[in-house]
């Protein structure tokens, strides 16, 4: 990566999001917990949203804030109960995600270091043991 390169581009640009994002909802698909937290039937709109939003957030076009406005990552997850149990299997289809995209060290540790930070932040919820 240079002073001239995103992180958008170091990584492949758009194609690499869509590779990671359809990984990652391959994952959340099939995991009745976590699915809990998405309540559309169709996984395809939620799909796009994610993408858009990091592609934005890594250097790459600004369609999310275009269509969507604001990011607002935790506000627009305040309605929904984020326990630590369903931050966990968040992380876990996401990690698998971002290993199925062959990144250098440094921009895999970069991408999966943001990943864990958002997902800790947005947990709102206690897990059965009352903590969060």
């Amino acid at each position: 990566m240079t002073d001239r390169t995103t992180y958008y581009e170091a990584i492949g640009g758009h194609e690499a999001f869509v590779r990671l994002v359809h990984e990652f909802y391959r994952g959340v698909a099939d995991d009745q917990p976590l699915r809990a937290l998405y309540p559309e039937a169709d996984l395809g709109p939620a799909e796009v949203r994610l993408r858009m939003f990091l592609e934005q957030y890594w250097g790459g076009p600004t369609t999310y804030s275009q269509q969507r406005g604001h990011p607002r990552l935790r506000m627009r997850h305040v309605p929904y109960a984020v326990t630590p149990e369903q931050r966990d299997r968040w992380l876990h289809h996401m990690m698998n995600a971002v290993g199925t995209l062959g990144l250098e060290p440094q921009l895999d540790d970069m991408l999966r270091d943001y990943l864990t930070r958002a997902a800790y932040s947005l947990v709102n919820a206690p897990g059965p043991d009352g903590t969060f």
